[in-house]
């Protein structure tokens, strides 16, 4: 069996346990190391020469790629936009509603607003805050 074919079995056994260790990256650089020393191998390199580039790659591919790699496996929280950004805000009563109609300003605009407590009645310039938004409606508690 050529030695370039031994490389690029050990390339794809390490490229599996990659796949069957994920969150760590760090079977799959040394992978593409072994791939490195495949072609090197398919070349005419010697085995001393199988080896270093082997080594250099390794090292290279684990100091370069899995650094990036482990950086996006820790992602920061999901950033909420639009009308869910909107809920826990606060917001100014416009003008005086109750449970059935109303309106509030929230962030410079102005939504129509429900009272969360239906017995509940908001006179304007009442700051008051965004317990769920329902369509196009707010629904605001004091």
């Amino acid at each position: 069996m050529p030695v370039w074919l031994v490389w690029i079995v050990f390339a794809i056994l390490l490229a599996i346990g990659e796949i069957a260790t994920p969150g760590l990256f760090f079977l799959g650089p040394v992978a593409i190391a072994a791939a490195a020393a495949a072609i090197a191998s398919g070349l005419g390199g010697g085995w001393v020469a199988d080896i270093v580039v082997f080594a250099a790659g390794s090292a290279a591919t684990l100091g370069l790629l899995r650094p990036i790699a482990r950086r996006h496996l820790s992602m920061p929280p999901a950033v909420r936009t639009g009308a869910a950004a909107l809920v826990g805000a606060r917001a100014t009563v416009v003008d005086q509603f109750d449970a059935t109609s109303g309106h509030v300003k929230i962030g410079g605009e102005v939504w129509s607003a429900r009272a969360l407590d239906e017995t509940d009645v908001m006179e304007p310039g009442l700051q008051v805050q965004v317990a769920e938004i329902r369509g196009a409606t707010a629904l605001v508690y004091r």
